[in-house]
């Protein structure tokens, strides 16, 4: 099967898009939300449970069923039922990618009850886009594929997804919670929920001490600040952070931290090599709204910071530093690590980037 061209910014404006749609009861015969992103797909499935009918109505006319227990011959049958008091009949069906023999389904979502709402919840991949099923479901309802952000995705989204709950994140704030709790859209949003209904009333912007107080993540000794310790060249602070890394490695995983130093010493090659592009071409350094686009940043501050720390390192350096993070970075997943523990493996990592 082809790679899906759908991206991480396709599936947040669909799902924006269909929740819109399901707000103002625009409701459509069939939903077939699919994909690796689940936790999209449990939100849209849970807005139309509580959205389509009343809460009298669900008694009798919504109807959930789960794949691994049923086959595509039950749920036909549920759908072709009339609802009882009501004008529509709800049928969720949950982990559909367990149905038996769900390819025929396609007999039903080929021509759908006009009193029936078939929700297909198939998580973990999609439906072939090539089937009598997905062809079915794409011509008479709505098909919804849901993607997982990659790590550059997820600030951006997290931070309009605060905004919508009518909050601001400042940006030490949004990194701490990026880096602690990565592409993982669920524990995100479940962290943010438990942080937000424990401000005081009437807080409007979280800020870092706020992470720190209802999440348990340091201000101090974070991803965050131990990059900016590096391309600041403060080894003492660096060496600091990574002996509290070294005492609490759960928390702070190595992986995570030198996918977060990777991506700041990236962002530095990128700005070196455009200063060298308008030095030695003739080519013109990138505005600030274009930059934005290329390191796939949102905030001008952030920008500005990046400018300045490039001008620190020489790009045969920073061209180093990436060389031995991917070598550490081979090191954390135990390749040629000698059983050395991960704060044992940082420090090194850090006396090497200083060293250069």
């Amino acid at each position: 099967m082809a790679k899906s061209a759908v991206k991480f910014r396709d599936t947040v404006a669909a799902y924006d898009r269909i929740a819109g749609e399901i707000r103002a009861g625009r409701f459509a015969p069939v939903y077939l939300l699919m994909g690796e992103e689940s936790y999209f797909i449990d939100r849209l499935a849970e807005q139309l449970a509580a959205s389509i009918l009343d809460e009298a109505e669900r008694a009798f006319n919504q109807i959930v069923v789960y794949g691994k227990d049923s086959d595509a011959g039950q749920v036909i049958n549920l759908c072709r039922q009339l609802p009882m008091m009501g004008r529509y009949e709800v049928v969720i069906l949950k982990e559909a990618q367990q149905l038996r023999n769900i390819e025929k389904l396609s007999l039903y979502t080929q021509k759908p009850s006009p009193t029936t709402i078939l929700v297909i919840c198939h998580k973990e991949k999609n439906v072939d886009k090539r089937s009598a099923l997905y062809k079915g479901c794409a011509a008479n309802g709505t098909v919804f594929e849901s993607v997982r952000p990659r790590d550059y995705e997820i600030a951006a989204w997290l931070q309009q997804f605060v905004r919508q709950q009518g909050f601001t994140i400042d940006q030490k704030a949004l990194s701490m919670l990026t880096d602690h709790l990565g592409t993982d859209i669920a524990r995100i949003d479940n962290e943010l929920h438990k942080l937000t209904v424990s401000l005081p009333e009437g807080t409007k912007r979280i800020t870092d001490a706020d992470i720190e107080a209802n999440i348990g993540i340091s201000k101090e000794y974070n991803n965050f600040e131990l990059c900016r310790a590096v391309v600041t060249r403060d080894m003492q602070r660096a060496l600091l952070i990574a002996d509290h890394f070294a005492r609490n490695p759960r928390e702070n995983p190595l992986l995570l931290t030198i996918m977060a130093l990777f991506g700041q010493f990236r962002d530095l090659f990128v700005v070196n090599y455009l200063r060298w592009l308008a030095r030695h071409k003739g080519k013109p350094f990138p505005q600030d709204a274009e930059l934005m686009g290329i390191l796939r940043k949102n905030n001008t501050y952030v920008l500005n910071e990046i400018k300045q720390q490039a001008a620190l390192w020489d790009n045969r350096k920073v061209f180093q530093v990436l060389g031995l993070l991917r070598e550490y970075d081979a090191k954390s997943k135990g390749l040629n690590a000698g059983g050395a523990p991960d704060g044992e493996l940082l420090r090194e990592l850090l006396l090497k980037i200083f060293l250069l």
